[in-house]
């Protein structure tokens, strides 16, 4: 089974292009997402932006929920509350994303199990744009 922020999970995520759903992302440039956004991006990923707005970011069509992102989502990258994240992690284990990363203060122990239980990698209140550089990347 895998394990909780795994350095090679986290290698994986980050170096394997993919699609990444951030959940809590809008056009305020103040909110940290949208800098980590923008970091994945420049490491070749898509983003696709979720917020209850359905704002447009970094030239990506947004969508206000999970489960209205049309096609498939390899990572979900989660900006909420821990208290909210428990049900982002579930739709993202019901839509087959292959990882979840819950960001720096995002911590929920029980979503990480079942997500960790349904195959998923999973990175929890960890930074992309921390854990990159530190792997030399971007």
């Amino acid at each position: 089974m895998a394990e909780l922020n795994d350095p090679a999970a986290i290698r994986r995520i980050l170096t394997t292009p993919g699609r990444w759903a951030v959940v809590g992302l809008s056009t305020n440039r103040d909110r940290a997402a949208f800098g980590v956004a923008a970091y994945v991006q420049r490491l070749g990923h898509e983003i696709v932006p979720v917020h209850p707005k359905a704002e447009t970011v970094h030239g990506e069509t947004g969508y206000p929920t999970l489960a209205e992102v049309p096609a498939e989502v390899d990572v979900v990258d989660v900006f909420v509350n821990s208290s909210l994240a428990g049900a982002v992690v579930d739709e993202a284990i019901a839509r087959g994303a292959r990882a979840v990363w819950l960001q720096l203060g995002v911590v929920d122990e029980e979503a990480a199990a079942r997500a960790l239980a349904a195959g998923l990698d999973v990175v929890m209140d960890r930074c992309p744009a921390i854990e990159g550089p530190r792997l030399g990347l971007g």
